[in-house]
């Protein structure tokens, strides 16, 4: 491990960003150009000693960074794929695949325009509707996303293999999102040729989901861009919404967001959304309302 060219790239990294990139204020009295050591360090969920003795190329304490804390220090630094390939490199760490597998690396363009998204539900995820990254606001709408990794993580699995993820929209929609997401599944799988792993969950899908072979057979594409969704909050009840899908060069990742038109009812509830967060405002009939209490996380979306 070449840790003295390292932490020469880190350095170099962290002084071309802005804090204003990465959703930080400039503040009147910072003497760097870019980040401060402990801005990266949070960034990336790192304690601020470890991050300054990793730039600092010491061998102190076996600093020996793992993929997932690399994985990290590339969405913090917003990496592209060459220097986040470097930086394994120098860390002598296998490459991960660019957009899917143990330590998935989010497109810096997607994860800045997810920063800007504050005020509207976000994620990135991949082909496969594997959840790479997202805001508070989908949290609060959708529920958690599983914390594995793989393809049995995405939404198009989970979806025909996990009852409890159709909780969120209503009954009457169902069939139109089996077809949206099995045709949008068929254009992932043209895209990515002969993957391995495409294969496998397709075989799965097939076995486990009559509903998914019968769309499958159908051989209809489409790949999502946009759609609208009836979201079933369990605090704000059924909230109507457009959703829209911003894809990467190579179809690999993409941004999902969701919003309303102004003045709707729609765009109310979000506003309540972001208010209400992730408790349970709801009271149950027979009992009073004695505080917030946590809502249900279902790994939807």
């Amino acid at each position: 491990m070449n840790l003295p060219e390292l932490g020469a790239f880190l350095r170099t990294r962290r002084d071309r960003i802005r804090p204003a990139e990465v959703g930080l204020p400039h503040g009147p009295r910072r003497r760097v150009p870019g980040l401060r050591r402990e801005e990266v360090a949070q960034l990336a969920g790192l304690s601020a000693d470890y991050y300054t003795e990793l730039e600092r190329g010491g061998a102190k304490n076996g600093v020996q960074p793992s993929a997932q804390t690399l994985a990290a220090l590339a969405r913090a630094l917003r990496l592209n794929t060459d220097e986040r390939d470097h930086l394994f490199h120098l860390a002598e760490r296998p490459v991960p695949p660019s957009a899917h597998g143990a330590s998935p690396h989010v497109q810096p363009a997607l994860l800045g325009l997810l920063d800007r998204l504050s005020n509207t539900p976000a994620r990135v995820i991949t082909d496969l509707h594997e959840t790479l990254v997202e805001n508070d606001l989908a949290v609060s709408l959708l529920g958690a996303s599983p914390a594995h990794r793989g393809p049995t993580a995405g939404f198009v699995y989970r979806w025909f293999t996990d009852p409890q993820v159709r909780d969120r929209y209503p009954a009457e929609d169902h069939p139109h999102h089996s077809r949206v997401l099995v045709a949008d599944l068929q254009a992932a799988a043209a895209r990515r040729g002969r993957d391995a792993e495409v294969t496998k969950m397709i075989a799965v899908l097939r076995r486990r989901s009559p509903e998914f072979s019968a769309l499958w057979d159908a051989h209809d594409v489409a790949v999502r861009r946009k759609d609208r969704k009836k979201i079933v909050h369990p605090t704000l009840g059924v909230i109507e919404l457009d959703c829209y899908n911003l894809l990467s060069e190579d179809g690999r990742q993409r941004l999902l967001w969701f919003t309303a038109p102004p003045g709707s009812r729609g765009a109310e509830q979000l506003e309540l959304l972001a208010v209400i967060g992730h408790q349970d405002l709801s009271v149950t009939e027979g009992t009073a309302a004695t505080g917030p209490s946590p809502a249900p996380s279902g790994s939807q979306r």
